[in-house]
């Protein structure tokens, strides 16, 4: 690192294109590199954001000494493998979610930060967007009272997704749904059941050997009273796009709307019935991010042209959660302190979800989490 500046490199530019402008304007980071297999739209968006560093291989940005981090936003079966390359080659990791496909890979992960001292930081919008922040502060002002159970959701419709995608276990991209179920108090996944409901169609169900419609899981907090439920699907469920995170406290609850784009519900406990919900527009935190990029929570990249990546579109914007992403990650650089999630409990979150296909596939048995997944305690 260079003084107070961190020198990033940004890996895949489909999704990944949308964080850009935010390292450019971040008051400590460089963005010193991008990276693209496809050459020709590696050159026209380094040539937009005026970026000399260009790299259509992996391993030859890998080897560059001027990075310090990278940012890796490739597709889901290269999270793993390719966290773990930038970690043997003393590069500090953030990556978009999920963290790995399989349980060996976390803990491979979590190894090499604890060998190299190096930091991981798995890049989970909901974690960072306005809703789950508003919940967030609710929380830590001790709004909601005790906390007796959360609830979260993630449904999409996934056809005509290329790639992986067709008949891909609804859990095995989970990090949507159990994040923000862990992350409001901190928590811990100890163990998971989870049922599968319903079937895909059978052109689907041979790639993964995966039937289910639906995943339902039941997560059983470490050293906590406290359990949550997530739901998840992505194919062959009429259902709107959603990512929802509801607490249910003891003085007050927050409800997801069941359409996009209309307010949370907070229920107030001790009112007269017809008082205790209440619609509420979930502020914006961009005060708690530098002034460089905090116009960065209410538009996007390419917001003039309309051409924002699938994803953010379909996600309403990840709740403006990018900059604080950026924010979390080149100031846990900065300040050598941990990011959240950091590595073990990037590796927690998504070992729920892969943990919890493994259950529904033996009809619900509980399945613990493994050791190398907890925080010291």
């Amino acid at each position: 690192m260079s003084g107070m500046k961190v020198n990033i490199a940004i890996v895949g530019l489909g999704f990944g294109a949308e964080f850009i402008p935010i390292y450019q304007k971040h008051p400590h980071a460089n963005l010193v590199a991008i990276s693209q297999r496809n050459k020709q739209k590696l050159n026209e968006l380094a040539d937009t954001f005026n970026i000399d560093k260009r790299y259509t291989s992996y391993d030859e940005l890998l080897e560059d000494p001027e990075i310090d981090a990278v940012h890796i936003n490739t597709p889901i079966p290269d999270h793993g493998i390719q966290s773990i390359k930038a970690l043997k080659a003393g590069k500090h990791v953030a990556c978009t979610v999920p963290m790995a496909t399989t349980v060996e890979e976390c803990e491979e992960i979590v190894r090499l930060t604890q060998e190299t001292g190096l930091t991981y930081m798995m890049m989970e919008t909901v974690v960072y967007a306005r809703e789950f922040l508003y919940m967030k502060e609710l929380y830590e002002n001790g709004e909601l009272g005790k906390v007796q159970f959360l609830k979260a959701s993630h449904q999409q419709d996934m056809d005509g997704w290329p790639n992986y995608w067709p008949g891909l276990p609804p859990m095995h991209y989970a990090t949507h749904c159990v994040g923000p179920v862990l992350a409001l108090t901190r928590g811990e996944a100890e163990y998971v059941s989870c049922f599968g409901s319903g079937t895909i169609r059978e052109e689907l169900i041979s790639h993964y050997n995966s039937p289910f419609a639906v995943e339902t899981t039941h997560i059983k907090f470490r050293n906590s009273d406290l359990s949550a439920q997530v739901y998840r699907s992505l194919f062959d469920v009429a259902r709107q796009y959603r990512e929802s995170f509801e607490v249910y406290g003891s003085k007050k609850s927050v409800e997801w709307p069941l359409i996009e784009g209309k307010p949370l519900v907070v229920h107030t406990a001790k009112k007269p019935e017809p008082e205790i919900p209440e619609e509420i527009e979930s502020p914006d935190f961009a005060k708690l991010l530098p002034k460089e990029i905090q116009d960065f929570t209410t538009k996007g990249v390419y917001d003039a042209e309309g051409h924002q990546h699938l994803s953010f579109t379909q996600g309403a914007g990840h709740g403006g959660s990018h900059p604080h992403l950026v924010h979390e990650f080149v100031n846990a650089l900065v300040n050598h302190k941990s990011p959240y999630p950091n590595a073990k409990q990037s590796a927690n979150i998504t070992c729920v979800g892969i943990l919890a296909h493994e259950s529904a596939i033996k009809g619900g048995e509980i399945i613990r989490l493994p050791e190398f997944t907890f925080e010291d305690k």
